[in-house]
């Protein structure tokens, strides 16, 4: 029972760390894309700063059009801490496959942006909720969360990138050294290398 726990526990921490990854990108490509249409309506910051009205409230934070610690910074840390947390979620569900093919990794990552749009705004309290929904209509939302999809399904694909090359470089060291050491027991070891003049040559015993 220990066991089955502790192995379910790395296997999230395990999706934990990917999820730096993907969850970032599925950060910075939705938020960039917040900021695009933000620039649409002549207020850069004025969408990412509308996710902070769970800590200021609706009629400050969903006013809030200038750059500022108080409102961008927060509203951004908020969506970034989301963003990871459903990459975590994406990612334990993407390791329960064995070598997901790039059409599997954008379908699921479909479908999890679409669980955290249905959560975000059905489940979710008002408070709660993402909030730049407040300034964007619904069409520009459906924009964010493609990048956010977008964001998820290329971390997820690096991901996956890397974990192949470390597992290819674990076996060529192992293989490197063993056929280092056939052909220095084939030449003869010592014998073999050049000396420089005046130097004694090693003696090895046979």
């Amino acid at each position: 029972m220990e066991t089955s726990s502790s192995g379910e526990i790395e296997r999230w921490l395990s999706a934990g760390q990917q999820a730096l990854l993907s969850g970032s990108l599925a950060s910075l490509f939705s938020t960039a894309t917040l900021a695009w249409l933000g620039h649409q309506q002549g207020a850069v910051a004025a969408p990412t700063n509308a996710t902070s009205h769970w800590l200021w409230g609706d009629e400050e934070a969903f006013q809030a059009n200038e750059p500022s610690m108080r409102h961008t910074a927060i509203g951004y840390a908020t969506h970034h801490a989301s963003a990871v947390m459903w990459a975590t979620f994406y990612e334990r569900w993407l390791n329960r496959k064995v070598n997901p093919s790039t059409s599997e990794i954008v379908r699921d990552a479909a479908g999890m942006t679409a669980i955290a749009a249905f959560v975000d705004y059905q489940l979710t309290p008002r408070r709660f909720t993402p909030g730049f929904e407040a300034r964007l209509s619904r069409p520009a939302l459906f924009g964010v969360f493609a990048a956010f999809g977008a964001g998820l399904a290329l971390g997820a694909v690096l991901n996956r990138q890397h974990e192949r090359r470390l597992e290819q470089l674990r076996h060529m060291p192992q293989d490197a050294n063993e056929a280092d050491e056939h052909e220095w027991a084939h030449t003869g070891g010592y014998d073999h290398l050049p000396q420089a003049p005046g130097e004694a040559v090693p003696q090895t015993r046979h």
